[in-house]
């Protein structure tokens, strides 16, 4: 259960998601240019260990963004469970990993999200266009090429979750050097 004063915010804090949620948009469109390279995961994991259960307002605020530019079509729908699944996982993730730990742990989860991000959006394909299983499994396996490019960039950008949510939590809490 999630309890009301968690998700209380002050207006610093409504600032700081929707800066949070359009950059997510921006970094997602500036690198379209590359497939399933981009900084979400990376993104979603840092907002998810400084702000926890709060982190999922810039997260939707970055679906629904994608939405907005891009049409909420089929192919946004998934967008509303797929990002709160990494950020479920990095909730279920103990606080306080030694940093050699969270060096390794945190770009793997990241990873791991992009790798199976097909598997998680394939259930909305089956559902919307008909799939038996097998189309789905077809489905799933004629884009894993594309979520093994997904699994390393991710991985790659995830090792940038650690630095960037050591520096977020010291400026929230006034003690940046």
């Amino acid at each position: 259960m999630i309890r009301h004063d968690t998700l209380k915010t002050s207006l610093r804090d409504s600032v700081i998601f929707s800066l949070f949620g359009s950059v997510m948009f921006g970094s997602k469109l500036l690198m379209e240019i590359l497939p399933n390279v981009h900084l979400l995961g990376m993104f979603i994991m840092m907002l998810t260990l400084v702000y926890r259960t709060r982190a999922l307002i810039p997260i939707y605020m970055y679906v629904f963004l994608d939405g907005l530019f891009y049409g909420f079509a089929y192919w946004w729908i998934p967008y509303l469970y797929i990002w709160t699944i990494l950020w479920g996982i990095t909730m279920l993730l103990p606080k306080q990993l030694s940093k050699s730990t969270a060096m390794i742990v945190y770009p793997l989860v990241c990873g791991l999200h992009g790798l199976s991000f097909g598997i998680l959006y394939a259930p909305v394909q089956a559902l919307i266009y008909g799939f038996t299983l097998q189309g789905t499994i077809s489905w799933i396996v004629m884009g894993f090429p594309f979520d093994v490019m997904h699994g390393i960039s991710n991985v790659v950008m995830g090792t940038m979750v650690l630095p960037l949510s050591t520096v977020l939590k010291r400026l929230n809490a006034g003690k940046f050097r």
